[in-house]
């Protein structure tokens, strides 16, 4: 039998109604207190009355002019009491019964003379809950209209049964109520069954999402868990690796019959892990290839770690479908936290989350939810959906860092490095929001302010300083500039705008970003060089170092990546510099001087690491040993000057 309340009845079926559940035998022996005595039935004190569920019927239920025990009923009355297919009984003001018809004894199992004069609350179990008893006594009372609650009762040969019980008063001035019992059963039972089939995924057999996320639910509530057990929850969170292959290469029917092979082996990790535990963890399915093992009352996270590990070595075992034999992984989020305070979108998204880093991570593995890493990417969230009106409003700015000859330390140029003024988070260096910009387009925008504003400086640092060789601006570019936008047409457009010479602009683009270049990309290099302005490699030595593709590409500047230069930084300091960093190094500049192409080294931070690539041939240096990024109007005070 199924345990399940049932819901509300239709208005046009029900004036009122209590409905409650509980388990009681019919046969006779059971005391309760009279209704008509008003005393309550055990337990009435400690429980609360819910009265929306109670309502008044406008008119009582007609029978006729007496009981059917009366000696002055009419013959037609009692002939239809007796024949009537609903099970009845005739009850007084006392709450006793007076006359009970065939089908009620039927149904409950009891002979016919043993019901008069029986307590009809006992026969029927109106007194186990505060609430049917109180509507009980205002009907036999005559203060309220109409009674209906819901039963389980137990039949004398052991059976359970589900009846409908209504109670409602004579006609008229006669005293007492008519109470009528319908089985309902067979209702009930196909109420649960399709119950079942709402909440059960028809595929694996087990609790679909609707189920989990009411079992979840219930869980979180604080009287589950403040009364007893630990007050934690915990949540592993899985997804086949790959399964989407599985279904296009096999189809939907393999892939059917693979998913409910690993809810089998979710189903006994589950069991498994529940022995000696008051519960075992609820396994469901939430969609595809998606499912999740909720467990109540965790003991921390060790328990939620050795569940995961189970349930990666089962999966992991080959399945035999049908003599065909596959493997497959998974990938798992573990949250495990404190009930209180948690709710069941906040754990999932949690759960979602570190399932995402499980996947990033490399699959096939599980991950447990870390607050820092989930908090750095709501920071990476949070600057990705306001990147694009912090251009708007002008959040960003330029700084500039010297590039200075390695021969004579006069200044030769700068590079213009953009930096966001977030009003939250500070200042934020390109690190933190270039990848975000080139991944949503805003790059596009972003690149073509940095690259009006650095020509805008460099071409007034020319008109303030007539007397001084100009110093050219070098500009970070994107590869998405080139192909989401016509950047040929925006920096001549800007040059022209500006008033900047050509020569006096240099783009810098990755290794692994020009060594792949073709089609459009390297047509507009070809074309940016064919204007005047310069090209260069920026972090050269850390990419895809084709050789031979570096002499067909329109370049000018090698720039050398900071970590070949460290390794010179020892010299001079009691360390013997390793020979290998200078091979290396001085072979990239010969070959970058054969080419027609200048050299500049990165992140040159002490004089030793200058004097010796001075003495190679370096071109250039570049790093906190001349200067770090400053605003514009430093920049002014170091022209003319020998920068060391």
């Amino acid at each position: 039998m199924s345990g399940t309340s049932e819901g509300p009845t239709a208005a046009v079926d029900l004036d009122g109604s209590a409905v409650t559940e509980s388990d009681v035998r019919t046969s006779p022996g059971r005391e309760t207190p009279s209704p008509g005595r008003e005393t309550p039935s055990p337990g009435v004190e400690r429980l609360s009355l819910d009265t929306e569920s109670l309502s008044l019927a406008p008119e009582p239920l007609s029978l006729g002019t007496a009981t059917p025990s009366s000696d002055t009923e009419a013959p037609s009355y009692r002939s239809v009491f007796t024949a009537a297919p609903l099970a009845m009984a005739v009850v007084d003001r006392e709450g006793l019964v007076v006359g009970a018809n065939d089908m009620l004894v039927t149904l409950l199992g009891a002979g016919s003379e043993s019901l008069t004069g029986r307590v009809a609350a006992d026969l029927v179990d109106l007194g186990s809950d505060a609430r049917t008893w109180h509507a009980y006594r205002e009907v036999l009372r005559g203060r309220q209209a109409k009674l209906r609650c819901t039963r389980r009762l137990k039949h004398p040969d052991g059976h359970s049964l589900w009846v409908q019980v209504t109670v409602a008063p004579l006609a008229g001035n006669e005293p007492g109520v008519l109470l009528s019992v319908a089985d309902i059963s067979a209702r009930r039972e196909l109420q649960a069954r399709l119950r079942h089939l709402q909440m059960h995924d028809p595929v694996t057999r087990l609790p679909n999402r609707t189920l989990f996320f009411e079992r979840l639910s219930a869980a979180l509530e604080a009287e589950s868990y403040e009364q007893s057990g630990t007050g934690r929850i915990g949540l592993c969170y899985l997804d086949l690796d790959g399964f989407k292959a599985v279904n296009d290469t096999l189809g939907h029917r393999v892939g059917d019959r693979l998913l409910a092979a690993v809810a089998e082996r979710l189903t006994r990790c589950a069991d498994e892990a529940g022995n000696g535990r008051a519960t075992a963890p609820l396994v469901a399915r939430l969609g595809g290839d998606e499912f999740a093992l909720l467990v109540e009352d965790s003991t921390g996270t060790e328990q939620l770690a050795d569940l995961a590990e189970a349930v990666l070595e089962a999966v992991q075992a080959p399945f035999d479908l049908s003599g065909q034999r596959m493997s497959v992984s998974a990938s798992i989020g573990v949250v495990e936290r404190q009930a209180a305070g948690t709710s069941a979108t906040g754990l999932m998204q949690a759960a979602d989350t570190t399932l995402y880093w499980a996947k990033a991570d490399g699959k096939a593995r599980w991950t447990l939810f870390d607050p820092e890493r989930n908090a750095h990417r709501m920071t990476r969230q949070a600057l990705a959906s306001t990147l694009r009106p912090a251009i708007e409003r002008g959040e960003f700015v330029l700084e500039y860092q010297p590039l200075v000859s390695m021969e004579n330390g006069r200044l030769r140029g700068v590079e213009a490095l953009v930096r966001w003024n977030h009003p939250q988070f500070g200042v934020l260096t390109p690190n933190r929001f270039i990848g975000l910009a080139e991944e949503d387009g805003s790059i596009v925008q972003l690149g073509r302010w940095v690259l009006a504003t650095a020509c805008r400086q460099a071409r007034q640092w020319q008109l303030d300083h007539p007397d001084e060789p100009p110093i050219f601006v070098s500009v970070n570019v994107a590869v998405r500039q080139v192909w989401d936008s016509d950047l040929v047409a925006d920096v001549a457009e800007i040059l022209a705008e500006t008033g900047l010479e050509p020569r006096l602009l240099q783009l810098e683009l990755t290794e692994s970003a020009v060594m792949g270049s073709a089609g459009r990309p390297l047509q507009a290099l070809q074309a940016l060089s064919d204007m005047g302005v310069g090209i260069a490699i920026d972090d050269f030595g850390t990419g895809y170092s084709n050789l031979a593709y570096l002499s067909r590409l329109p370049v000018s500047v090698l720039k050398l990546d900071g970590s070949f230069v460290r390794g010179f930084q020892y010299e001079g300091e009691g360390v013997a510099p390793n020979p290998a960093d200078e091979v290396v190094v001085e072979a990239m500049i010969q070959l970058a001087h054969r080419l027609g192409l200048t050299v500049t080294a990165e992140c040159v931070e002490t004089s030793a690491q200058a004097s010796r690539l001075r003495r190679i041939g370096c071109d250039t240096g570049q790093g906190w040993l001349y200067s770090r990024p400053v605003p514009p109007d430093r920049i002014s005070g170091l022209l003319g000057l020998v920068v060391r």
